[in-house]
This record gives C-alpha cells, structure tokens and sequence, in this order.
C-alpha cells in the first residue's frame, strides 16, 4: 500500500481527499493535517510516500518545494502556480529523480475539455475562456482556465482575429493570456466550471465541463498517488498520468 499524507484535510476538497484515500485498498492514510500545522515536521514524524496538498494559492509553491526537499512524491491540487514556479519545482524533482504532480484540475472530464480544446484550436483559433467557482477561492483567474490558454496557444497554426480593445469600463474584456480571453465568475453554489467558446465564419463551437460535486475529483487524485512513486520527474497536468 501507497502512504499517503493529506495536506489542507479541513478545507472543502481536503476532507474529500481524506474520505477518498481512506476508501482506496491501494492507499494509506497515514495523516490528515491543516495548513497551520508544520509540515516538514508531519512528513518526518508519519514518512509518507506521497504528500498531496490542497490548501491555499499563496502556501502552494512553498508547500510542494518542502515536500520534494523531504523525499516525498507530491500531489498538488492547490492552484495559482506561475510558470517559473512551476519550472523552479520541476528541476527540484529532477534533481531528486522523484516523481510527482501538479495539476489544474483533477477531473478526467476537465483534462478531456482541454485536450478537446487544443484540438480545435488548431481549425478555430478565435477562442475565449468563461470560468465559474465557488466564492471561496482565493486566485483568478484559474489554474484549468490557465492551463487551457497555454494548451491551446501551443496546439495554434494561426493567431486569432483582432478585436477592438475599446473598453467603456475597465476589466469589460477580461484577462487575457497567450492571446486567449479569459473570463472568471464567482458565486455561491457553483462548484467548477468552464466554457471554450471557439468562433469562426458563421458558426461557433462550446466545449463545457462542469463538476457538480468535489467528489468528481477524487479518481485523478487516488490516480496520482498510484502513479507518481513509479515517475522520476514532476509533471504538470493531470494528462500526463492518464
């Protein structure tokens, strides 16, 4: 069995988290900690395989570097990560030969969106991104709505139309990233959710995920533990384990 130690256990998806590895014949739950306890000294105290951290945006970067630093295998699920951050965490792994992952969505329908997404990119390149959550996450836009700009930037065989960028009031037009619009909601009762709206000569395409319930996360994250003791590097996104 996979030692697992879950970081973030009080908070909405960590408690989900805790009752998903406690399910699992192939993991063991060998601790369930907050985000005010000392982390470096619970991975030494409960010498789990893998740490997986679903805490907060401002804690994630530093959480996952204590977590390679200690030998541990990390999963994050904590969003808000920059690219140099991400790279920075990469070489760390590297340098260890640990494996591990960091990922914007642990949906396997939401890692299928921005697959499906990408793939259109390349016959629609005039796309825009609408993502919904909860009134409880910290960061905007993101990190699924992140990760699908730089999808479908790479995925692109030609640059999109050009827009008019008169705004009447400031922010009308969004964020924007790899010349990608991006668009985020926040209100109660929304869990996940996101909308690829692509469009072309008279005609335009919806690729939409929705989660109803954090529970539609748990495959990829007992997936993730099972998978990133074998890896040798950190990954970034749920599809390169699937």
């Amino acid at each position: 069995m996979i030692k697992v130690l879950v970081n973030g256990a009080n908070g909405r998806m960590g408690s989900e988290v805790v009752n998903a590895i406690s399910r699992d014949a192939e993991l063991e739950l060998v601790g369930a900690i907050d985000r005010d306890t000392n982390l470096a000294s619970a991975i030494q105290e409960l010498s789990p395989q893998v740490v997986v951290d679903f805490t907060i945006a401002s804690a994630g970067f530093e959480n996952t570097k204590t977590i390679i630093n200690a030998g541990v295998c990390p999963v994050v699920g904590t969003s808000g990560f920059q690219e140099a951050q991400v790279n920075e965490l990469k070489a760390l792994a590297a340098e260890k030969k640990l494996g591990g992952l960091i990922a914007p969505n642990f949906s396997v329908g939401a890692v299928l969106m921005m697959k499906f997404a990408a793939e259109a990119a390349k016959y629609l390149p005039d796309v825009e991104v609408i993502e919904a959550h909860s009134t409880q996450k910290e960061e905007s836009p993101s990190g699924t709505a992140l990760r699908t700009a730089e999808m479908i930037a790479q995925a692109r065989t030609r640059s999109a139309e050009k827009t008019s960028e008169k705004e009447l009031i400031e922010g009308a037009r969004g964020a924007t990233l790899h010349e990608v619009p991006l668009h985020s909601i926040r209100l109660p009762g929304v869990v996940a959710q996101q909308t690829v709206m692509f469009g072309g000569l008279s005609e335009t395409l919806k690729i939409e995920h929705n989660s109803q319930h954090r529970s539609s996360f748990m495959p990829g994250v007992c997936l993730a533990c099972k998978k990133v003791v074998d890896e040798q590097e950190l990954h970034y996104g749920l599809e390169y384990l699937l």
